[in-house]
C-alpha cells in the first residue's frame, strides 16, 4: 500500500493510503485542477495526431498540426513522450522518462497548503510513525504520526496497542 499524511496549514493533520499506483493515481487527480493525462501521460506522436482525427501524417496533418508532426519528425513516431504538467510546465512532452510516482509526487507538491510526505511501503509508513521521518519527528509533529499511526491500524498493518 502507499500511504499519504498531510498537514494542512489551517486544520488538523490526515493520513490516507492507497492500495496500489492506480488507486494512487485516482485520488491524487480526484483532488488536481487538472486533468489526469495533464498530471501523467506516456503517449507517442502517432497517438497524438490519431487523437486529433488523422489516420496518417499527411499535408492536412501537416499543416493543421504542425507541433505534433515537429514532435513525430525529430523523435521518431512511435517514440515514447512523457507529460508531466506539475514537474515539467504545462503542455510540455518530452523524450526523457518520467516515472507516474515522480508526475503524482509533483502534483501532491503543487498543492501549496501545507506538508505531505508519501510513503511507498508499509515498512517506511511504521518507521515514519515512529518517528524516522525527519519531516514529522519531534514532539511539536506527534500529531501527525498519531495520524499516520491510526491509519495503519484502520488499515490492520499495526496492531493498537496503546
Amino acid at each position: 500500500m502507499i500511504y499519504v499524511v498531510e498537514l494542512p496549514n489551517q486544520g488538523d493533520p490526515f493520513a490516507w493510503f492507497a492500495y496500489d499506483d492506480d488507486d494512487f493515481a485516482r485520488k491524487v487527480a480526484a483532488g488536481d485542477a487538472l486533468q489526469p493525462w495533464e498530471i501523467y501521460d506516456e503517449v507517442t506522436p502517432r497517438r497524438l495526431i490519431e487523437a486529433v482525427g488523422h489516420a496518417s501524417v499527411d499535408e492536412q496533418a501537416r499543416h493543421g498540426f504542425p507541433a505534433i508532426c515537429a514532435l513525430g519528425d525529430e523523435h521518431g513516431w512511435d517514440t515514447p513522450l512523457y507529460r508531466a504538467d506539475h514537474l515539467l510546465g504545462s503542455g510540455v512532452l518530452r523524450v526523457e522518462p518520467v516515472t507516474e510516482r515522480e508526475a503524482l509526487t509533483a502534483a501532491l507538491a503543487a498543492r501549496d497548503d501545507g506538508l505531505r510526505c508519501i510513503y511507498w511501503r508499509d515498512q517506511e509508513a511504521i518507521s515514519a510513525s515512529e518517528g524516522a521521518d525527519p519531516r514529522i519527528a519531534g514532539p511539536a509533529l506527534w500529531r501527525v504520526r498519531r495520524s499516520l499511526y491510526e491509519q495503519l491500524v484502520a488499515l490492520d498493518v499495526l496492531a493498537d496497542n496503546c
